[in-house]
């Protein structure tokens, strides 16, 4: 007889097959539809604020695997805290101007940047980041991220420059804005200055040099007469021409050391290393004393111009000769050991680094290239002691790849380094929490005595700086009356009136200067660095924004920010508000390939994230994020992305089972858990010690923890053991019989509180589990829904402790049935086993006794007798297990072997169990 119509299979229209790559997308729709985030807000109207401060991505390009995982954090952050009672507004941003997208203009352009015309210029600038903006945006709602997608804040909106304008003239306001001569970063390819945060260090070939600077007058009685040099050491062979000084530190020792007929002055410690260079013999040795060292006069290698000895604790003894080659003009310590020994400060190079007309001899060449000219004009000298070739870390611009240089202009500045904002700026670092904890001690490191910020930049697309220069005096002039001025202008029509307009136009009626009187100016032509339009972020959208608040909760970005965005946002919002603007910061890693090399096209490793969605689904990516500890580098490729597929299937197949063999179940069929069997009770108090765990993760931000936990918790506790033994009560038992109903019960609450522990990681798949089992409307979703509370009445620790115990010995069970399998190769599943157990202690004895009635389905085997056993098979401390072939025949619809079967005419190949069950359905 087919008893196959006779068992409860599962039935659900929750596939197997996930199909994500097509269900993704109707379920965006129906969030949007829907108006999912909007209900969101609606729903927690009166619950506190979480505010996470979206950092803006660079309006440039397609979404690559790095901002997929930082938008991926934040989602799962701010679903996280809806669920758990929170109000969280999520306003995503971009960042618009700067120069990667008007090179790439200028670049579609066909010209120069010179021959453009500014204002067609920046219109083209715009409709660039406009078109990128739509395509990251539609990556990041492909994602499964939700927000405010419709109205996010544009560093180019006109609302928002003008909040840049009106935040630079706060800070003016404070006193903390000069414009300067000093040594910035530059690149030559791309004409501007560059921000520290723009800047990236590779390895570079360059000249090491030795070169000789001729001592012309001293009071060292016993080398007059002598040829004496102070030699220095250089891999920047171009900035020689610049040189007016020679650094000395005032604790170590010197030495005017003969060397081929020359006495060469050096520090006494790196004498040997540099008589080594040349494989020279060392000739007398005069120990110079500080007196000595003063009375030095010196003169450049071939100007007729001294290079004044000076002293700094700067100068190392680690390389070179222990003396500097200082030229204030192209160097930061330069430049401050300069300012403080009144050194001249020389930078005979424009804009694209070639020497000016100051430089006679090189006049016209690039920096770069002049430097053999340069090594070959000393040798002709005689001014060259010794040349190699190093290989070295080098500073390079971000955008083009190219090497920059050190380069004094006048420029704009922010007094980051003015004593009482330094101090206040550090004080709000301990306020502040740190995710992972040293990140505290990065940025204390970089704000210490970190050099002003250079704010200007020679370029178009950006937002202009609101100061003018009197035609007279050609002094500044930049004040809160001009700047709110200009802000008026701005507000009314647009950040492109300063580019319209011409100074008279935008001044305020009746201006003069503050110098001479003068009233004719002309504008400043320079922009404001990107990184101080990001960086008021804090105070152009967090401070106006209806929704938002200011400190936000929580800023998360890659760990590069901490001298970027971080730094950018910190020094604005505490110069304006006297106060950080976040309370916590959260730092990822960088994506790696499976070798854990960096991403590029050249080595053929690049993965994009269309790739991984189109092919595997976005929850797959999702769930991907959460396989490692984000804080530091995660590694990702075709193996790792297989493996977070067969991870997801795992998942996809347990939430299957259960919603399968919850047919036919509704709620008023629940039954209390004082009346649930003892094993459907344990499953219950480990689901709430599960949601314990992952609530505390999940709070502590450790989203890999957290999913660590629920993915065991369905692969071991569910798929490996609970839903393994439940089968036979789920299929064979009647469809309300109380054995049945008790499982169901406990399996519908597990389904309830995994949906929404999932929820936050695998969106689009537990909105389909919602959709599929618990949607009451059309328009409900699992965004709208409540972190699950735990009943008290389900934590049961004796329950745990009877269980656990029972654990460990099936699992000697299951070693005994594997040394039975391996004396009777015939043997097939262990419901044809019979199970023989031998408890040690008294402890054991009544624990088996206790659960005597249903422990053959807890170990899933057909017969367990509670006896003496000789030659076990396993043994653990507490019990001897002995496994035996079941006695009896199988049922034909349990599959369990009973002695009983054939006792029922009307059902010979039934067991006791079955026969009536089957007689009651066909009655």
């Amino acid at each position: 007889m087919d008893y196959s119509k006779t068992v409860n299979l599962p039935n659900t229209p929750f596939s197997m097959k996930a199909n994500l790559v097509e269900k993704e997308p109707k379920i965006i729709e129906m969030w949007e539809k829907n108006r999912i985030y909007f209900k969101q807000l609606e729903k927690r109207a009166k619950a506190p604020t979480f505010i996470l401060h979206d950092g803006p991505p660079y309006a440039n390009g397609e979404i690559h695997l790095g901002t997929a995982l930082n938008k991926i954090l934040k989602d799962m952050i701010v679903k996280y805290k809806f669920f758990r009672g929170h109000k969280t507004p999520f306003i995503p941003g971009w960042d618009c101007h700067g120069l990667p997208i008007e090179l790439k203009v200028v670049e579609q352009l066909g010209g120069k940047a010179s021959e453009i015309p500014v204002k067609k210029l920046r219109a083209e600038c715009r409709k660039y980041a406009e078109k990128y903006i739509t395509i990251q945006r539609d990556g990041f709602r492909r994602l499964g991220c939700i927000g405010d997608w419709e109205n996010p804040y544009l560093t180019m909106s006109h609302e928002y420059e003008a909040a840049i304008v009106e935040a630079f003239g706060r800070i003016v306001e404070k006193g903390l804005i000069y414009r300067g001569l000093r040594p910035v970063h530059w690149c030559l390819h791309c004409c501007t200055s560059l921000a520290e945060a723009e800047i990236e260090y590779h390895d570079h070939h360059s000249p090491s040099i030795y070169v000789k600077f001729p001592v012309i007058k001293h009071n060292v009685s016993a080398l007059q007469e002598k040829p004496l040099f102070v030699l220095i050491w250089t891999t920047t062979p171009w900035t020689l021409p610049a040189n007016t000084g020679l650094s000395f530190h005032p604790e170590e020792a010197y030495v005017a050391a003969e060397i081929n007929g020359e006495y060469l002055i050096v520090a006494e410690k790196l004498l040997p290393s540099v008589a080594s260079v040349i494989e020279a013999k060392i000739g007398n040795i005069h120990i110079l004393t500080q007196k000595e060292l003063e009375s030095l006069k010196v003169m450049h290698p071939w100007i007729d111009r001294e290079s004044r000895v000076v002293f700094g604790e700067h100068v190392t003894m680690d390389t070179g000769t222990g003396i500097v080659h200082t030229a204030p003009g192209h160097g930061m310590e330069d430049y401050l050991i300069g300012k403080e020994t009144g050194l001249e400060m020389l930078s005979p190079v424009n804009d694209k680094g070639e020497f000016t007309p100051e430089v006679p001899e090189f006049q016209g060449m690039n920096v770069f290239d002049a430097n053999e000219k340069i090594i070959q004009f000393l040798e002709e000298k005689n001014r060259l002691y010794a040349r190699t070739d190093i290989e070295h870390s080098y500073p390079h611009c971000w955008r083009c790849k190219k090497p920059i240089i050190f380069r004094s202009k006048p420029q704009w500045f922010f007094k980051v380094s003015d004593p009482q904002l330094a101090k206040k700026a550090l004080e709000t670092l301990p306020h502040i929490q740190w995710i992972p904890a040293w990140g505290q001690t990065r940025i204390e490191n970089m704000l210490k005595d970190r050099p002003d910020w250079c704010l200007s930049r020679q370029r178009h697309w950006g937002v202009p700086i609101p100061a003018f220069y009197c035609e007279y005096c050609n002094e500044p002039h930049l004040d809160k009356k001009t700047i709110d001025h200009i802000i008026g202008l701005i507000h009314e029509h647009g950040i492109d009136v300063w580019f319209d307009r011409d100074a008279a136009e935008l001044l305020p009626t009746g201006t003069v200067c503050h110098n001479c009187g003068g009233k004719t100016f002309r504008k400043e032509t320079d922009i404001l660095d990107v990184w101080f339009d990001s960086g008021v972020s804090n105070i152009a959208v967090l401070d106006k924004h209806p929704q938002l608040h200011s400190p936000a909760d929580v800023y998360l970005e890659g760990n590069d920010q901490y001298r970027g965005w971080f730094q950018a946002s910190l020094w604005p919002s505490v110069a304006v508000k006297d106060k950080a603007p976040f309370k916590a910061i959260i730092t990822h890693g960088w994506v790696l390939d499976e070798q854990g090399r960096q991403m590029h096209k050249s080595l053929g490793n690049a993965v994009s994230p269309r790739e991984i969605y189109e092919k595997f689904g976005a929850d797959v990516l999702r769930l991907w994020v959460v396989t490692e500890d984000y804080r530091g580098d995660l590694r990702i490729g075709s193996q790792l992305i297989q493996k977070a597929a067969d991870s997801y299937r795992k998942v996809r197949n347990t939430f299957r089972f259960i919603m399968g063999n919850l047919d036919g179940f509704s709620t008023d069929k629940k039954l209390p858990v004082s009346k649930l069997k003892p094993v459907d009770a344990y499953m219950l108090s480990e689901l709430a010690n599960l949601a314990d765990r992952v609530t505390r993760f999940f709070d502590q931000y450790e989203f890999y923890r957290g999913f660590r936990e629920l993915y065991n918790f369905c692969a071991v506790d569910l798929s490996a053991f609970y839903l393994d033994i439940l089968k036979d009560r789920l299929y064979i038992y009647e469809k309300e019989s109380y054995e049945r109903l008790s499982a169901q019960t406990v399996l519908y609450e597990i389904l309830r509180v995994l949906t929404i522990l999932f929820a936050p990681i695998l969106s689009f798949t537990m909105e389909e589990v919602y959709q599929t089992y618990f949607a009451k409307s059309e328009g409900d979703s699992v965004l709208l829904q409540d972190w699950p509370e735990i009943p008290q009445e389900w934590r049961n620790d004796d329950l745990a402790k009877d269980f656990d115990a029972l654990k460990a010995i099936r699992e000697s069970v299951l070693k005994a049935i594997e040394a039975l399998r391996s004396r009777e190769t015939d043997l097939g599943g262990s419901l044809e086993t019979k199970i023989l157990l031998e408890p040690k202690n008294p402890y054991t004895r009544g624990l088996l006794e206790k659960y005597e009635k249903d422990i053959r389905f807890f170990f899933i085997v057909s017969q367990v007798e509670i006896t003496s056993v000789n030659q076990a098979d396993a043994e653990d401390d507490n019990v001897k297990v002995k496994a035996e072939k079941a006695d009896g025949q199988k049922c034909a619809r349990c599959w369990n072997y009973s002695v009983h079967v054939g006792e029922f005419s009307d059902y010979p190949d039934l067991c006791e169990r079955c026969a009536p069950i089957v007689s009651k359905m066909q009655g």
